[in-house]
Parts: structure tokens; C-alpha cells; sequence
């Protein structure tokens, strides 16, 4: 238990930065989560890395998502609908209250619980949303359009789907959102990570991702053209999962990232915001071993409330 204090330590600095919310015109990124799909605890792990956050909710992680806040446009946008979404909701409310900023779209990355199982609460039995932009890659258009629940949504214009193309921008009144292909678990649809820009600073957000070797894209050379990466971070390094093959869930162990990214410049290292943490990723303890090598190397660990101007 005493592990995790720190974790309430960095949680209480992240809300003291955050608690009022941001004096300004600019854009800018609010992370609403950082956890993998299922959150952290998860469900059915009594196991010793999980108990503090079964005994103490302010200890608890939401799966992975970020809103884009356009104050001057007094326009907000969500990446990934999460099973977390009514929290995410009202923590994306406190900070751009919903009668002065629209739900301009949502954006989804691909079709594993964590990143579009919210979407049912934009559903009759719920919110009852009307005609709600979702954003979604071709494979996921259909897959949603076709498959039950997901479409009573579209049939009931609770949500409406707005195709995605491959590197194609979709422009927001000074938000710039541009979807890329990436190498993951594609049972259902693609995956994608998306570029944001802004006037003055470009953010790339990868969660899901396989080995950054399957990518023909060069980690180092996407973090130096961007101010920000929030990448994969689901696993910290090999054996996190005992007795489980971990080849066969291929995400970028945190150790493997940081060796594709060492011969960065500690302002280059800077750009790198860790997100996306497993359960048993001991960078959701700020207090952790890990956690403290990870920052003193000159990178991020991502935490909920933290603002990123764009």
C-alpha cells in the first residue's frame, strides 16, 4: 500500500496545476486517461499491484483519452470512447463547460474495448445523444454501421459517422487532426494514431501500437518533427505478465522505447509523454523505481489533468 502513496502525491500536483482551468485563448491537449483498456485496477486483479486502487478510488485509472479544448472557437473534441466515458465526461465538463464549448467530434483509434466501448453511452438508454460527430477510419465506419449495438446508434442518430481517410486533415478552426495507419491487432478495423496540430505547437497520439520494428516509420525521427509524442506504454519491459507469452500481445515494451530514443537530446526526450499503462506497468506508481528512472532520462509519465498548449 505505502507503494502507492506517491501516485496520490503526483495526482495532488497534477490537480494543483490543473484546478483552474486555463486562462487562455490557445488550444491545447487535456489527457482524461491514462490506463489500458480496462483501466487500473482491473477487473479481477486482486493481486498485490492492484489492492491500493481497490481500497483507495483516488488511486484509480481511467482507460486511455485525450480532448482537444479550442477555447476561442469554443469547440472540444475526445480521442477514444472509453468504458470510462461518463467520468471522462464530466471531468472534460469541469474544464470546458458543456454550455459554452460543443462536442465538436470524436475520434477513434480502433475497435478494442478500451478505445470505442464508450460510445454506448451516447446510446437512447443514456446521454440519448443527437446526431453526435464520430470519427472513425473506413474498417471501423463498417464495423460500427454493421454490428449490433453500434448500430442502433447510427440508426437511431445518436451518433453520426464521419469517414476517415489515411492521412488525410480534417481542419477545425485551427485544429488540424490527421489520422495514420499503424501495425496492431486488427481483428474488427485498422488502427490508427493521429497527428494534432495547432497554431504553434503538433502533438502525435499512438496507444496501441505493435513493436516499433513492425512500423516503416522511424520513432526518434517522428518525436524531433513533433513538440509532443504521447506513445504506447503499455508494458514497461518482458515478463510483466507471468506465465503469458507476452510475443503474443506485441506492444513496445517503455524499456525498448527508450532505446529507440537515446540518442535524442534531453529537449528532444522532453516531447515524450508515456501513456496507455497496463496494470501491472509500474509507471502508474510515481513513487516506483521505474517511474523515477523514466524522468530523470528526461521523459514523461502521463497523468489525467495535464494540459499540453497546442
Amino acid at each position: 500500500m505505502k507503494a502507492h502513496i506517491g501516485i496520490i502525491a503526483a495526482f495532488i500536483l497534477v490537480l494543483s496545476s490543473s484546478v483552474a482551468r486555463a486562462q487562455t485563448d490557445e488550444p491545447y491537449i487535456y489527457i482524461l486517461g491514462v490506463a489500458q483498456d480496462a483501466g487500473y485496477p482491473q477487473i479481477g486483479c486482486y493481486a498485490e499491484h492492484c489492492l491500493p486502487g481497490w481500497a483507495d478510488p483516488s488511486l484509480q485509472r481511467g482507460a486511455t483519452s485525450l480532448a482537444v479544448i479550442n477555447p476561442g472557437a469554443r469547440q472540444k473534441f475526445l480521442f477514444e470512447a472509453t468504458p470510462n466515458l461518463p467520468t471522462q465526461l464530466y471531468a472534460l465538463d469541469q474544464e470546458a463547460p458543456n454550455e459554452r464549448f460543443q462536442l465538436r467530434g470524436v475520434f477513434l483509434t480502433h475497435a478494442h474495448i478500451g478505445h470505442y466501448a464508450g460510445l454506448m453511452f451516447f446510446g437512447h438508454e443514456a446521454m440519448s445523444t443527437s446526431d453526435q460527430a464520430v470519427y472513425a477510419m473506413p474498417r471501423m465506419f463498417s464495423f460500427l454501421e454493421s454490428n449490433g449495438p453500434w448500430s442502433q446508434l447510427v440508426e437511431f442518430e445518436n451518433i453520426r459517422l464521419e469517414a476517415l481517410q489515411e492521412q488525410q486533415t480534417i481542419g477545425f478552426s485551427g485544429i488540424d487532426v490527421t489520422p495514420f495507419l499503424v501495425p496492431h491487432r486488427d481483428e474488427f478495423s485498422e488502427t490508427v494514431g493521429y497527428k494534432i496540430a495547432g497554431p504553434n505547437k503538433t502533438a502525435v497520439f499512438i496507444p496501441d501500437i505493435n513493436k516499433w520494428s513492425a512500423w516503416d516509420t522511424d520513432l526518434a525521427t517522428l518525436v524531433r518533427s513533433v513538440d509532443y509524442a504521447l506513445i504506447d506504454a503499455t508494458f514497461y519491459d518482458d515478463g510483466e505478465l507471468p506465465g503469458r507469452d507476452m510475443s503474443q500481445v506485441p506492444h513496445p515494451f517503455v524499456s525498448e522505447s527508450m532505446d529507440a530514443l537515446s540518442e535524442l537530446s534531453n529537449e528532444e526526450r522532453a516531447k515524450v509523454w508515456f501513456i496507455h499503462f497496463n496494470h501491472t506497468n509500474p509507471l502508474l506508481n510515481a513513487e516506483s523505481d521505474e517511474s523515477k528512472f523514466v524522468r530523470s532520462e528526461g521523459y514523461n509519465v502521463a497523468a489525467e489533468g495535464v494540459r499540453l498548449p497546442l
